[in-house]
Parts: structure tokens; C-alpha cells; sequence
């Protein structure tokens, strides 16, 4: 069994901001996927699917950001579950806007809901690292994470969100070279090989017509 999570902060107040991009990704793979309906459990939302032959638990904790590890916890200890078996969805200020990278362990850089992560289940579980790109200075962080995505990103976010669907279920069974390819061919999409040359005309023989004339008509035209 795995258990996806997604952060964010509950409430239609923050459905759209960049700090819920973990909310989204799993809305997106429940949907794709035909996960059964959300339910309220463990301090979260929570639906039930299969993804790549893994049953797998979405599980978004409604405690809202920096006590998220207190809904994952509960989780795991219901499904006896372990650090290996927890993918995290969240967003990323160090990766540019519609970069995906995926990662284990490691530090929580200053993101609350990673802190809690850590505080109570370690810090050895998956990450699905979701750039959000930076406001520039750290002063304006708070607010940039707290902000909706502008209409200008929407463009990338979908492909984005349609890419981490597509390869859910690679990810599922712990490919992530086949889910980080699922993004891309959403994200940068295979150009084709461009119009094809015509090939150029020849230009048409010239065909003489056929001379009938007798060999003494022949001798007669050339001398008048």
C-alpha cells in the first residue's frame, strides 16, 4: 500500500494559492484515476484507488499547513505504514515554475508543512518537489506562497498537474524516471519533424511531335 499525500491549507480561501499545489496534484490523480469520492478522516481528506497494481491512499490533512504531520502520523499508524511507503506532494520555491523533481529525504528548507513532516514521522519519505519559482526576497515569501496563481500560469500549472496523472501510477510502483517523463511530455511536448519538404518539380520534357513527312518531302522543305 501507498499513501500520497498532497499540503496545503484547507478552505475555498486558499484553494488557489501556489502554497496548495500538493491539494491539486491529488485532486487531479483522483480524478484521472477514478479514485473513490473523498471522506473526511485522520484530520484530512482521504480517497481509496489503485494506481500502477498499488492500492493506494490520497490523503490531504485539512490541520492546515504547519501541523500537517499530525494527519499523516495518524494515517500511518492505522495503515502500519512506514517512511518508504509516504510520497509528499508540496510546493517548491527553489525549483522554477513548472520544474518537477523528485527526492528522499533531506532537509525541510523552512517549508512548515515539511517541518511537521519531520517532527512526526522523520524525514526519510518521498518528495514530490513542485516549483512555484521565488518572489525575489525572502520578506515577500509568506505572501507569494499565500497567492493564487496568476492567470498567465495556468498554462503550465495544467500541464503540470495532467503530467503528475499521467505518471502517478509509475510513481506508485517507485519508477520515477517514468513519472518525471510523463510531466515532460506534458510540460515540453515532442515537436513534430516540421512540414515536410515538397519534393521539387522537374521540369516537363519537351516531347517533339512525330515527323511524318517522306524523305523526298524532307529534301523538298530543306531547299524552299
Amino acid at each position: 500500500m501507498k499513501l500520497f499525500v498532497g499540503l496545503g491549507n484547507p478552505g475555498a480561501k486558499y484553494a488557489g494559492n501556489r502554497h496548495n499545489i500538493g491539494f491539486m496534484a491529488l485532486d487531479e490523480i483522483a480524478s484521472a484515476h477514478h479514485f473513490a469520492p473523498w471522506r473526511g478522516k485522520f484530520q484530512g481528506a482521504l480517497c481509496e484507488g489503485n494506481l500502477g497494481g498499488e492500492k493506494t491512499i490520497l490523503l490531504k490533512p485539512e490541520t492546515f499547513m504547519n501541523l500537517s504531520g499530525q494527519s499523516v502520523g495518524e494515517a500511518m499508524r492505522f495503515y502500519k505504514l512506514t517512511p518508504a511507503d509516504v510520497t509528499v506532494f508540496h510546493d517548491e520555491l527553489d525549483l522554477a515554475p513548472g520544474k518537477v523533481r523528485v527526492k528522499t529525504g533531506g532537509g525541510h528548507a523552512g517549508h512548515n508543512g515539511l517541518r511537521s513532516l519531520h517532527q512526526h514521522i522523520g524525514e526519510t519519505y518521498h518528495r514530490v518537489r513542485m516549483g512555484i519559482g521565488h518572489p525575489g526576497h525572502k520578506d515577500a515569501v509568506a505572501r507569494y506562497v499565500l497567492s493564487d496563481f496568476a492567470k498567465a500560469e495556468q498554462g503550465w500549472l495544467d500541464d503540470v498537474l495532467r503530467g503528475a496523472a499521467d505518471g502517478a501510477p509509475d510513481l506508485a510502483r517507485g519508477d520515477s524516471s517514468k513519472f518525471m517523463n510523463a510531466i515532460g511530455l506534458r510540460v515540453n511536448p515532442p515537436r513534430s519533424s516540421g512540414s515536410v519538404k515538397k519534393a521539387e518539380k522537374k521540369p516537363e520534357k519537351m516531347v517533339e511531335p512525330e515527323d511524318t513527312r517522306s524523305p523526298m518531302q524532307k529534301l523538298m522543305d530543306k531547299f524552299t
